[in-house]
């Protein structure tokens, strides 16, 4: 199985007992989560894309970590002005674990079908 997922603004692509640094969530440790902004759902049968997400479709996952990345080096500099500085910033990230991923509603039709039934119907009009 495979879905792509939103999270706190930014796409992530998951698998079941995948783990992932994404950013800072307001979760405890140990806490599990679920996400049900799904883009795109794979089940080995077929694929299920959103517009804008897919409905029924649960990622679960388990807060490993909060941490904070490695430190970036940020250096402004202007030429023959004097004019330098130099900044760091380390951003604060969560560990989580990918648990399952479920289709909470029965499948009708795959997407893929109903995009030709449409097609068929602009084509007669």
């Amino acid at each position: 199985m495979l879905a792509i997922v939103k999270i706190a603004g930014k796409q992530f692509k998951t698998s079941i007992d995948q783990e992932l640094k994404v950013p800072l969530l307001s979760s405890e440790v140990g806490e599990k989560i679920k996400f049900d902004n799904v883009l795109y759902y794979f089940d080995g049968e077929g694929y299920h894309f959103g517009n804008p997400s897919v409905e029924g479709v649960i990622v679960t996952a388990t807060v490993l970590n909060h941490s904070r990345e490695r430190k970036i080096l940020v250096y402004k500099k202007k030429r023959r002005k004097g004019y330098q500085r130099k900044n760091g910033h380390r951003q604060w990230f969560s560990e989580i674990k990918i648990d399952s991923i479920k289709l909470t509603i029965s499948k009708k039709s795959t997407t893929k079908s109903g995009k030709v039934a449409s097609q068929k119907d602009k084509k007669s009009k």
